[in-house]
């Protein structure tokens, strides 16, 4: 890449990095009445945008059903050609124009304020024909495209790209939308792996490598060896977990005397412990954060599962 085509990334990148800061600076209590009504309604927000604002409204549209907020794009120009019967009273319009004169989104508007649907606004022009229709105008601050000609939508686009994220995001909390419901709508490729729960993965009940304090060495090297984890959990006499002996505690004590030693006297207390409810990339998290390879799984403290960084990766969480 040639300097001045560095440049000219650095110029656009600048340029829309102040469209943004403007438009958060600008944003304010239309923006919470818009999440207020979303986050109300029966039905879906229909999203619909001409040109460049349309394919930024489908990519809302798709953010916000991923998102918990059931939606769905509906392009202008086929909305006057029988899609308006897509739309619904229980639903709410969104659309997308940055003049807000755009002449195709006249039908769709007039059908909306027709039978008392919420109209949203997300336009540069308060003072336009989609403005003043509009139950809510979002007004976006009318600044300067990246674009060196003023032409190509850019800056605006990203505007509008970026207020539609943040909508999505609100409505989401406002929702108290989960990494569990995410997983419902993202049950595919590394994404899904990672929203996958621990309990769905984890080795229970017969399987766990266990044993009791008091326990000898060269007996629990036989537990280890026959669950073939690489790992023993020490319990109490509560049956909590009270420590662990990892192959890496097996080398620290190596001594002519490991054998006779008792399981406490080799176990790391207190091990990091997951539960059974967490997703499976948070748990890789902390294997990698704390270079482990398992972890156990605990319920009142008590060893209910245990989880290995194997049974991670085989699932395409990595």
């Amino acid at each position: 890449m040639t300097k001045s085509a560095l440049q000219s990334a650095q110029r656009t990148l600048a340029t829309e990095i102040e469209g943004l800061q403007s438009l958060s600076a600008a944003l304010g209590d239309s923006f919470e009445h818009a999440v207020s009504v979303l986050a109300e309604i029966s039905g879906r927000v229909i999203v619909s945008g001409m040109g460049k604002s349309g394919h930024v409204g489908a990519k809302i549209a798709a953010t916000l059903a991923s998102t918990g907020t059931p939606a769905q794009f509906v392009h202008p120009g086929e909305a006057s050609h029988g899609d308006l019967g897509m739309i619904t009273p229980a639903d709410a319009v969104l659309t997308l124009s940055w003049s807000g004169e755009t002449a195709e989104l006249a039908n769709l508007i007039d059908y909306a304020k027709r039978f008392s649907i919420p109209l949203i606004a997300l336009t540069s022009g308060p003072d336009s024909m989609l403005g003043r229709q509009a139950d809510i105008c979002i007004a976006l601050p009318k600044t300067t495209e990246a674009c060196p000609n003023g032409l190509a939508p850019t800056t605006s686009t990203t505007m509008q790209l970026a207020l539609g994220d943040a909508l999505a995001v609100a409505l989401l909390e406002e929702r108290k939308f989960t990494p569990s419901d995410f997983k419902n709508f993202h049950p595919g490729g590394k994404l899904g792996a990672g929203l996958v729960v621990v309990q769905d993965v984890m080795h229970t009940a017969a399987a766990l490598p266990l044993a009791p304090v008091g326990t000898r060495m060269d007996e629990a090297l036989i537990v280890m060896t026959e669950k073939g984890f690489g790992c023993l959990g020490v319990q109490g006499s509560d049956d909590r977990l009270a420590g662990i002996i990892s192959d890496g505690d097996l080398r620290r004590h190596m001594s002519g005397d490991l054998l006779s030693q008792n399981v406490e006297d080799i176990m790391t207390a207190t091990p990091v412990t997951i539960s059974a409810d967490l997703v499976s990339g948070e748990a890789l998290q902390i294997m990698n954060d704390r270079n482990i390879q398992c972890l156990f799984v605990c319920e009142n403290e008590r060893p209910v599962g245990l989880v290995r960084i194997l049974d991670l990766l085989k699932i395409g969480v990595a």
